[in-house]
Parts: C-alpha cells; structure tokens; sequence
C-alpha cells in the first residue's frame, strides 16, 4: 500500500469529502484544488490522472483498517486478540462510514459503464489490500503456534464473515449500521478463535476469551 505524505492525506479526505457531498460530478481536478488549498499541478505530480486519484482515495481509506505490522512486535494470545480486535472494530467502521458507502454505491451505479473501472480500483486498492494485511496477521499467529488453519486465506475470510455478515449490503439498501462496532468486533473474534485458536506448549487452554 502506498505512503503518503501528511499533506497528500489532507488532499486525499478533501477529495473524499467532496465524493459524498457532491458525488462524481463534484471531483474534479479545479474542485478539489480549491478544497485542498493546492494546485492542479501538485495533484498531477501526486496522483497523476484521475484513474490515480482516485485509487489513492481508496488506498487512503483502506489504510484507516489497521493490522498487525510484522517484525514490530512477538504476538502473544493478548495481543494477538488486540489486533484482530482492532482489524474488526476499524473494518466495520470504515464499511458503514459515509465514505465507503458513497464509493460503493457510485462504483455500483458505474457498474454498466466504462468496464465497471471504480469497481476495480476499489477491489484492487481497497478490498485485497486490507485482505492482504490481515491474512499476513493470520500466517503470523500461525507461526506463533497461537491459530490452526490449513488456509490461511479461507480463516481470513471466516473472520470476515464473522465481522461483517450481510452488514455492508444492508448498509448499501439504506438500513442503518450497528449501534456498536466494539462489541461486534469482539463477539466475532471470540467466535473466530473459538474456531481457530490453539493451546499453548504447555497444554494449557490459551485464555482467548475476553470475559467481556
């Protein structure tokens, strides 16, 4: 995933902020450099066409999905249960958040046009690079002796499933979202280790459960 400077994230939620307050129409190069407080020539050199653009505003979005960065710490069952928390809590967040579902719904509306382009940006820069991230969590644990899986991919999309059900469709036809991402995050992780947890060396049962 690419990094972006402080500033260039400043321009990247304009131009997501002028998508849900105005829509397609309403991102344009003029527009957003008047939001952004910067030159259309500085938005070239950043981000190039608009195609790239807008693949950096996915990009950015997925980047508020945090997960575990390997080699920065040894996982253990706490902390391991942290990040999947964590990585559960930010994607019901950022799924039922104004800015997911205005791209969502646009790439949907775009769908029969232009070779459905925004439904393949948001696959590529938003959706495979969060589901990259976390299946790196998931071989992580693995190594640590702290989850069983033969598949690395099909657990990820189990704790997928777990988090998100049918939440972002219902989101998309209107329903409003849940009143508490916390606690669905953690029921999810719960019944994510429960299918996937170990035990640890010594036999004991590794305390997963948060006794929340």
């Amino acid at each position: 995933m690419p990094e972006f400077t402080p500033r260039q994230n400043e321009v990247l939620e304009q131009a997501l902020r002028l998508l849900v307050e105005g829509g397609d129409r309403a991102l344009t190069t003029s527009g957003l450099a008047r939001a952004a407080n910067c030159s259309k020539e500085s938005l070239y050199k950043w981000f190039g066409d608009r195609d790239g653009l807008l693949a950096a505003m996915i990009a950015h979005q997925a980047s508020k999905v945090r997960t575990f960065e390997r080699g920065k710490e040894k996982l253990t069952p706490e902390n391991l249960r942290e990040h999947l928390e964590t990585f559960a809590r930010d994607l019901l967040e950022v799924l039922s958040g104004d800015i997911s579902l205005a791209l969502n719904r646009l790439a949907v509306g775009q769908s029969g046009r232009d070779g459905s382009k925004l439904g393949k940006l948001l696959l590529e820069h938003g959706r495979r690079q969060i589901d990259r991230r976390a299946i790196a969590l998931m071989d992580a644990g693995k190594r640590a002796g702290l989850l069983r899986f033969d598949d690395a991919d099909a657990a990820y999309h189990t704790l997928y499933g777990l988090v998100v059900s049918d939440l972002h469709v219902r989101m998309l036809l209107g329903e409003p979202g849940l009143k508490d991402n916390a606690r669905q995050a953690r029921r999810a992780v719960d019944a994510f280790l429960t299918l996937h947890g170990t035990r640890q060396e010594s036999g004991e049962a590794v305390r997963f459960s948060s006794g929340r």
